[in-house]
């Protein structure tokens, strides 16, 4: 069963099938040899008809058929048929033939080559060895093929029922001295694959039957041109067949192979622990395996790319934890060994501070966490429209109440809505985080500018430090964090866990948007976030 699955059989066995499909022609030439009998038969009736008649005597004459009127009648239709025409009298005598009218065709000569070959095949013959019998037997094959696939043998001539000299009288000729058609098919000699059809039909002298007249006819020329035909079919057919297979071997390698090749990389893809140790390596072809095949690379590529980030996340959030944990461990412990109240108090102090850090911390690593999930499954062509000219200052004016002393927010937007397919909820997280972003870092005595263009396109300025050149690349990856006199210490990053710019990141391409960072000529960060606009 698995052999037949393979799909160059199943090409190979659909094809051929298609090929045997016009061999029901096969079928079809048995009605077209019955017709063409049937045709024969017409017209041997019909010659014969034409010859009663002539040989019809008119009312009030008397005697039976004349011998010498019958004899010149078939010397006229001499060389005209095909036929042999015969007129017998009401006690079936012969009274002319026409094969007695035509010279008689020379006895075909024997082949001296065939007789040579026919005396020493049965001198061989005498051999019994298995050996000799399994080389006659593929020597004499091409013989076997032309004997079932051939023309049917010539008929030798010669009458196999009706012998000169006695009466004619078969069925069909007795039905005809009865004054009825008569009809019927015997084997000619030759083959039995060669028949002869015999119709007779009463010649009337008046009302009496005086004789009858027999045509015959050898099938034999209809059943050559048939073998012939199934012969030429036959050949099609074997010619078909192999092209058919040489076609099917030639797809299918086109076909298999690639799949085969796909699938061995398919099993070398993982090592025994399940991790990746390669990727396909894609194809060059046009077609749909091609396609497949560069499908499947860049399915592998961004695998590979989500197992690293899942590596990577991983290995932040040990991190993470490790610093804050550290210190619980070195709080608890001075805790233990000290009994100043005010140590104790002030170790206590740095234990919580830790514990809310590390909830905190995993707080918004759930949090991102859930955009990951939730924004892959999110289809912006049917979440609700919203329109960023009514949010926007909503959001503006909360943080407006929680600005720094001295710092204001600028809001412009243009006079026509500007409307996008996204969650309120998400864009506020977008906005939130660009503004709290801004705001620590805008100095006091100046403003954050929140400029809204049509395109849907969002900046977020300050007037701030601005970001060092190499920090750019860096500024959306997950836990980093960074302000002006920041060391790597933990202590340094007052609660900031690193988080915000990379969920306000994984929102915007979430929604099939992006969010770039820069700085302004004259010193300060900004911030450009484009989303999708909705028409209308």
């Amino acid at each position: 069963m698995r052999f037949l699955a393979r799909i160059s059989i199943r090409l190979l066995l659909f094809n051929v099938l298609l090929v045997f499909l016009p061999a029901a022609g096969f079928f079809y030439l048995d009605v077209y040899e019955k017709e063409l009998l049937e045709a024969q038969e017409r017209a041997m009736v019909q010659q014969g008809r034409l010859a009663a008649a002539a040989l019809s005597k008119g009312s009030g004459e008397s005697g039976g058929i004349d011998r010498e009127a019958a004899v010149r009648l078939l010397a006229r239709l001499q060389g005209r048929t095909e036929m042999r025409l015969r007129v017998v009298d009401a006690e079936g005598r012969l009274l002319a033939d026409s094969a007695h009218l035509i010279p008689p065709r020379p006895a075909p000569v024997t082949d001296p080559r065939s007789i040579y070959f026919e005396r020493r095949a049965a001198s061989l013959e005498a051999r019994r060895t298995w050996l000799y019998r399994l080389g006659a037997w593929v020597y004499r094959l091409p013989g076997r093929f032309t004997a079932a696939f051939g023309p049917p043998e010539p008929p030798s001539g010669a009458e196999t029922f009706y012998v000169d000299g006695q009466p004619l009288l078969g069925r069909e000729i007795k039905a005809a001295l009865d004054g009825r058609y008569g009809a019927t098919v015997r084997p000619t000699r030759g083959g039995p694959r060669s028949l002869t059809l015999y119709s007779a039909l009463p010649v009337r002298d008046g009302e009496r039957v005086a004789g009858a007249v027999l045509v015959s006819q050898s099938t034999y020329r209809i059943l050559r041109a048939l073998y012939d035909v199934r012969l030429d079919v036959f050949k099609v057919i074997l010619l078909s067949v192999a092209v058919a297979a040489i076609l099917s071997l030639l797809v299918s390698t086109t076909i298999a192979r690639p799949l085969e090749a796909l699938r061995n990389e398919a099993n070398d893809l993982l090592d025994r622990r399940g991790r990746l140790k390669g990727k396909f390596r894609g194809s060059r072809k046009h077609d749909e395996i091609g396609d497949l095949a560069r499908a499947l690379e860049q399915l592998t590529a961004r695998l590979e790319g989500h197992l690293r980030f899942i590596e990577a996340f991983a290995s932040d959030v040990s991190h993470e934890l490790k610093n804050p944990l550290a210190s619980i461990r070195t709080a608890t412990e001075m805790l233990a060994e000290v009994d100043d109240p005010a140590d104790r108090q002030r170790f206590l102090a740095v234990a919580q501070r830790e514990v809310a850090r590390m909830e905190h911390l995993l707080s918004a690593m759930r949090e991102i966490t859930e955009i990951d999930a939730r924004l892959d499954a999110l289809d912006p062509e049917t979440a609700p429209p919203v329109d960023l000219r009514e949010l926007l200052p909503q959001i503006v004016e909360g943080f407006h109440l929680r600005a720094p002393e001295g710092v204001g927010i600028v809001l412009r937007e243009p006079g026509t809505p500007v409307r996008v397919a996204a969650s309120p909820e998400r864009l506020d997280q977008i906005f939130g985080n660009l503004l709290d972003n801004a705001l620590g870092f805008a100095p006091p005595g100046t403003t954050v500018e929140v400029d809204l263009t049509p395109g849907t396109v969002v900046t977020i300025a300050d007037r701030g430090p601005g970001i060092p050149p190499d920090h750019l690349h860096r500024l959306f990856d997950r836990f980093f964090t960074w302000r002006p006199g920041d060391s790597d210490s933990p202590a340094d990053r007052n609660g900031h866990t690193g988080l915000g710019l990379a969920i306000v990141k994984a929102i915007a391409e979430g929604y099939g948007g992006s969010v770039v960072a820069g700085n302004r000529p004259g010193g300060g960060a900004v911030f450009e976030v484009r989303l999708p606009e909705l028409g209308g």
